[in-house]
């Protein structure tokens, strides 16, 4: 599909954006707002995917997953993560449990980037049971995954509060306790990356959910807020960030509001380019309608 610029993707409403490199191509996970006319509220079914070779031609492949694929799920498909693995893809999602209080984390695996995936435990990663007695309901929202360079792998997650646990080696559960993040002003959204050996928590700060990033040399901390990545995008609430380097370049990829119709429950996916500082801060993301479409790849 050819439509340059941002929103990158306006043939669906589009949210929650998590990106894999893999071989010669960018792969694009998102959630898909669908409230029916006259609805304005979060209705998401259904993870879509999309392919890309330079960011701005993308091919859609049919949808690789469904919240109720998981059979202990009752629906929503909130924002999720897709990391590479041993030859396999896994994908961590935060749905709706059929049977148990709030929100829940779910595992679904497969031997394609575009899937088809399926559920790779037969029950939640993580359950509200699980978390302390702080936690809300939405607690379980919006998991990131790293694995570190000695095949170590964390998990990050949160609405309210961030939390933080290591990952079995195959990824299917957890290797120790669950931990909070002091992180100011967290909302959701937690995206976690490494680069030159630091470690870069970004989230969705405050509410109207701006971008904000905290850094540190341990992946279990101590983290320092360094700063605002992104101010409030465009006719929306909400704000979860997906940072990447693809063909030697680095990229930022959120959402916003702006397709006709669009707003906080019918977002937009959109990319710009992300740069760094020489001491490795992030520089403030410019988010333009222009989006990458010069990017040369």
């Amino acid at each position: 599909m050819k439509d340059y610029g941002n929103p990158i993707i306006r043939h669906k409403y589009t949210a929650d954006p998590t990106v894999l490199v893999n071989k010669d191509a960018l792969y694009l996970y998102t959630g898909h707002d669908e409230p029916p006319d006259g609805v304005d509220d979060y209705v998401m079914k259904e993870w879509l995917c999309f392919s890309s070779t330079n960011l701005t031609d993308w091919t859609e492949h049919p949808s690789p997953l469904k919240a109720t694929d998981f059979r202990w799920a009752k629906g929503d498909a909130f924002a999720s993560k897709v990391i590479e693995h041993h030859g396999k893809f896994y994908w961590f999602v935060a749905v709706s449990h059929a049977e148990k209080f709030g929100k829940a984390i779910g595992l679904a695996v497969a031997d394609s980037p575009v899937g088809p995936f399926r559920d790779a435990i037969g029950q939640a990663l993580i359950t509200h049971d699980m978390l302390p007695p702080t936690a809300n309901a939405k607690a379980n929202l919006d998991p990131s995954v790293l694995i570190d360079e000695d095949g170590s792998a964390y998990l990050f997650w949160g609405n309210g509060e961030c939390y933080f646990a290591p990952l079995k080696a195959d990824l299917t559960g957890l290797e120790g306790k669950i931990a909070k993040v002091n992180l100011p002003e967290f909302s959701e959204g937690a995206h976690i990356h490494k680069r030159n050996g630091i470690y870069y928590l970004s989230y969705g700060y405050g509410h109207p959910e701006k971008v904000g990033y905290a850094t540190s040399s341990d992946i279990e901390g101590h983290w320092e807020f360094k700063g605002i990545i992104n101010e409030i995008p465009e006719n929306c609430e909400t704000n979860r960030p997906a940072i990447v380097d693809f063909k030697g370049q680095s990229y930022f990829f959120y959402h916003n509001g702006a397709l006709p119709e669009g707003g906080s429950h019918r977002r937009a996916v959109c990319v710009d380019y992300l740069y760094y500082t020489a001491d490795q801060a992030i520089q403030p993301v410019l988010m333009t309608k222009e989006g990458v479409v010069d990017a040369g790849l």
